[in-house]
């Protein structure tokens, strides 16, 4: 692909991630309650969710979505719920007196598999993906759906860097105020009000924001 494809859209791409979205504050709530290790998994898997997206819109499945009311209101509604289920069992753990260093690590696999389902199922990433992908494909190249798996992977490097960087000043902040139990517990409920509350947000949302 030519630079003149590849730039507008490595542009717009850190345009648009740099700004925080579900993804993002996702990240940020779970910095808040796990430690450094297991927010490298969170974003690494994250960005393979998003990656999965660009795969299915390649391939046609995204199109599917965008054009299926009830294809894509289903899968807004199993992200939104996942989300809920991973604040309330944070919530659970807090109200039960599981310090973050006892209880609230979720392991790296399991940070991966989470970081992972919530960038798959991240709607309107579909959306973005689905309306702007194919604008970059350049007519009378190679395979389009080469080219937007190319463009994919540029996102996803964008997506890794900055997602990487809110974690890791999110887990600083965090360790900043550890010394201070108090704040501590606070930073952990948090974590799992802000997942709980971007649920919400994502079930309530229109079909198409």
């Amino acid at each position: 692909m030519s630079p003149s494809r590849l730039l507008p859209f490595a542009v717009l791409s850190l345009v648009l991630i740099v700004i925080p979205g579900p993804s993002v504050l996702f990240i940020v709530g779970r910095a808040l309650a796990v430690g450094r290790r297991e927010i490298l998994f969170t974003v690494a898997g994250n960005a393979c969710g998003e990656y999965f997206q660009v795969v299915a819109v390649a391939f046609g499945v995204g199109l599917l979505l965008e054009r299926s009311v009830a294809a894509f209101t289903a899968v807004k509604l199993l992200g939104a719920a996942y989300l809920i289920g991973l604040g309330v069992r944070s919530l659970m753990r807090r109200s039960a007196g599981l310090a973050p260093a006892a209880g609230g690590g979720v392991g790296t696999a399991a940070a991966f598999w989470q970081g992972t389902a919530v960038g798959a199922s991240n709607p309107k990433t579909t959306v973005f993906f689905v309306a702007f992908l194919p604008q970059f494909v350049q007519r009378g190249g190679f395979d389009p759906a080469v080219q937007i798996l190319i463009l994919g992977l540029v996102w996803t490097g964008i997506a890794l860097v900055s997602d990487s960087a809110w974690g890791f000043a999110a887990a600083r902040a965090k360790n900043w105020l550890a010394g201070s139990p108090g704040v501590g517990n606070l930073a952990s409920s948090a974590s799992g009000l802000v997942m709980v509350g971007l649920g919400l947000g994502l079930a309530a949302s229109g079909s198409r924001s």
